[in-house]
């Protein structure tokens, strides 16, 4: 479907009051661009895989916003001149110039392809949809993926000390979960390496298209996995549908704050003796989810790190 895009210039001063006051007129969802520098806060909460190379701060912003053809523009434009003009009274909103140009839903799935080529995690071969393999990369494990709008290519530090752990621990008669599966990477490399199921949730419901996908790419039939939307910490009916006490491994690669909350309840989908790989953990917070994990009966078993994060593998015994 095309959509009518509007690309206002203003300050890095009023991003935020005009971004709410676009909200506070019926607009849903603005995109913000500026060259203000990302605090380490930032990076730990936006928990992305590529973050491209940031210039220098130039006190300018550009606001996006998108409207279908059947609303009425000429109003909504009216009434978003009108706001700025007021609030120009009090705060410095810049040239509050607006462009106006044509998009489809297709264009922001694909914009951050230009960011994403084929890498290595040890002996594996990660590769994107559009990627050919290299003649001297055919004997490595390939892996294809195109995580869409879902998070997940296995270039974060965090995904690959998950896949490591998942690979000391696997077996063939392992049963995993993937709690946040994202683009589905950590449970199609599990049955990659030779696990029997796999099973993963997301909030996202795009996560659930996208680990469909790659999994299709990649050759893994349909009655070796299953993924689900919810969230596990609190619906009861995602907790029955998942099972209790029949996962082998348990993998979450969320983030600290997220595990404290997950991990007294996951206790209850693990078999006695299953193990517990959980990542997302900035290093700071290693101590507040090994806590977590000993304070829900489990033992640490492994804390691996790579760059500024961890990993904390557990045992249910």
């Amino acid at each position: 479907m095309k959509w009518n895009k509007f690309r206002l210039k203003t300050t890095t001063e009023a991003e935020d009051i005009v971004s709410s006051m676009l909200m506070d007129l019926g607009i849903q969802g603005v995109e913000i661009q500026d060259k203000i520098p990302l605090t380490q806060s930032d990076k730990e909460q936006m928990f992305v895989d590529i973050l491209p190379e940031a210039e220098e701060d130039d006190g300018v912003a550009y606001l996006s916003f998108y409207l279908e053809p059947e609303e009425d523009q000429e109003k909504i434009l009216s009434d978003v001149r009108r706001e700025l003009k007021e609030m120009s009274a009090y705060v410095d909103v810049g040239e509050c110039l607006i462009e106006q140009s044509e998009t489809e839903d297709v264009d922001w799935v694909n914009n951050w392809k230009q960011y994403f080529h084929q890498f290595y995690v040890d002996d594996i071969l990660i590769i994107p949809s559009w990627e050919d393999v290299k003649p001297e990369d055919e004997d490595k494990l390939v892996i294809h993926i195109d995580p869409g709008t879902a998070f997940g290519t296995g270039m974060h530090e965090t995904t690959q000390l998950c896949i490591r752990q998942i690979r000391k621990y696997v077996t063939p008669d392992t049963k995993i979960l993937d709690v946040g599966c994202g683009s589905g990477i950590l449970g199609m490399l599990a049955l990659k390496f030779g696990t029997a199921y796999s099973v993963g949730t997301d909030l996202d419901p795009c996560a659930i298209d996208a680990t469909h996908e790659n999994m299709e790419v990649n050759g893994i039939p349909k009655e070796k996995y299953e993924v689900m939307t919810g969230n596990i910490i609190d619906d009861r009916e995602v907790q029955d549908k998942v099972g209790y006490d029949c996962y082998d491994i348990v993998a979450a690669n969320i983030l600290a704050d997220v595990l404290v909350e997950l991990t007294p309840v996951i206790v209850r989908q693990l078999k006695p003796g299953g193990v517990y790989i959980t990542s997302g953990i900035i290093d700071d917070k290693e101590q507040t989810v090994v806590d977590a994990v000993k304070a829900a009966g489990l033992e640490v078993l492994d804390v691996t790190c790579q760059g500024e994060w961890v990993c904390v593998t557990a045992r249910k015994n």
